[in-house]
């Protein structure tokens, strides 16, 4: 069933970047772990190196995983929208091409999440 609005929507997003003090937004799915159902939401500054966003703000959100102890962010494949992409974690998320709201899933090759289920 369709839904139509009964007049124009007039309000301003509140998430834009300008709202985040020079930070932004990132999205990352682990894919093939559905014991994290959505993706998890991060407000990072574009200075960051790309690999310490990985171990210190992603990484203890999937601490509780029992495959996380083999997390290998080097292993990682990667999509950033709909297409594959490789990181650089040597590089800043700015480097990388990363802007707000991007939305980054993960695949890990040979971690098929619990017990080999997928989640």
């Amino acid at each position: 069933m369709s839904v139509k609005a009964v007049k124009e929507y007039l309000g301003a997003p509140r998430d834009v970047v300008s709202n985040f003090h020079g930070n932004q937004l990132l999205y990352v799915c682990w894919e093939g772990h559905l014991m994290y159902a959505s993706p998890s939401i991060f407000m990072v500054s574009p200075t960051m190196k790309l690999e310490d966003f990985l171990i210190q703000m992603v990484g203890p959100v999937f601490k509780d995983h029992p495959e996380a102890s083999k997390l290998d962010w080097r292993k990682a494949t990667w999509e950033k929208g709909d297409k594959p992409w490789a990181p650089k974690l040597d590089q800043t998320v700015a480097e990388n091409g990363l802007v707000h709201k991007e939305y980054l899933r993960f695949q890990t090759p040979g971690l098929n999440g619990y017990k080999g289920l997928g989640i």
